[in-house]
């Protein structure tokens, strides 16, 4: 029973945010401010918060570097700054999620409306024609979102390394600590390479989208 109570709950949930997203897509229509405007500012969003989550993990692999080749006895100090990157490559990683799922949302609603339009034609050709840039934009659609996903699944070995030491160090503020510290830290370099690479690519798409959305 309550397991059928909180399936209910979520169901509701959904409801509500569906109708919370098309009530503003609708009053954004009556303003001029087309689904298909919205979705290339949230697709622009999107790629600039993975720009901006790379300059944070880039900040903070060179705070964790600073941080293995302590040579004084200041830990507790390297401890609050390395803890402090770890909680804005958080928030960095938040972030980039959080606009990834926005561009879906305005995209399901841009496709979904674009289909149903097509019913809409009197001219066959047109039809036709209109239907092919669905397919184009749906596959070229398709290549960004799972280039953005991927990178943001490269964000968790990241953070689940990060975490891990940052708490090492939390209970562990002695100088062999350190030396612990320093054999972690080839592994994170590789992990933050393979995010960063991943992030590029996921960038790079999303300018070769925005580009032929705009043409």
């Amino acid at each position: 029973m309550r397991s059928w109570f909180f399936l209910a709950a979520f169901a509701v949930c959904l409801t509500a945010v569906s109708a919370c997203s098309s009530a503003y897509y609708g009053a954004m229509e009556k303003v001029g401010v087309h689904k298909r405007d919205i979705m290339v500012n949230r697709v622009e969003a999107a790629r600039d918060a993975q720009s901006e989550a790379q300059k944070q993990f880039k900040s903070a692999l060179e705070q964790f570097g600073a941080v293995v080749r302590l040579k004084d006895t200041d830990l507790k100090r390297a401890y609050d700054k390395l803890n402090g990157e770890y909680e804005d490559s958080q928030a960095a990683a938040k972030n980039v999620s959080a606009r990834i799922d926005k561009v879906e949302d305005v995209s399901e609603a841009l496709f979904n409306e674009w289909q149903r339009e097509l019913g809409e034609y009197q001219s066959q050709q047109l039809r036709r024609d209109s239907e092919a840039r669905l397919r184009e934009t749906k596959t070229r659609y398709r290549q960004m979102i799972s280039s953005m996903r991927q990178a943001e699944k490269s964000i968790e070995p990241v953070l689940r390394i990060f975490h891990d030491n940052v708490l090492f160090l939390k209970h562990n503020l002695n100088a062999q600590a350190i030396g612990s510290l320093q054999g972690e830290f080839a592994g994170l370099q590789e992990e933050i390479a393979r995010l960063m690479e991943r992030m590029n690519q996921a960038i790079a798409e999303s300018n070769r989208f925005i580009a032929g959305i705009k043409e």
